[in-house]
């Protein structure tokens, strides 16, 4: 009889052994490091960083456009006064300043 049972523990054991590793292939695909949820995480950063990266590229090309609108080969005295008063504080003559 020993040899009767002997055979079923040994397919019991390794059935059990076979179904231990599937579930832990597939939490760690699911869960791990490179799993499904942590490449949606991935994603969703990489989306708010491409908005983000839009907004800086817009940006730069605001400051670029102001960066030539006062170099020296070309100069907008509209911006060139706005920006007077703005960093110095200045004030035409012919304006009335409240506060």
């Amino acid at each position: 009889m020993s040899s009767e049972t002997r055979p079923a523990l040994g397919l019991f054991l390794y059935c059990g052994v076979i179904f231990m590793l599937g579930i832990y292939f597939t939490f760690a695909a699911v869960q791990g490091e490179y799993g499904l949820f942590r490449r949606a995480v991935v994603e969703a950063d990489n989306i708010q960083l491409r908005h983000q990266l839009a907004e800086l590229e817009g940006q730069i090309l605001v400051m670029e456009n102001r960066t030539r609108r006062l170099s020296d080969d070309y100069l907008d005295l509209d911006l060139l006064d706005q920006q007077a008063r703005d960093v110095l504080g200045l004030v035409r003559g012919d304006e009335f300043v409240l506060r």
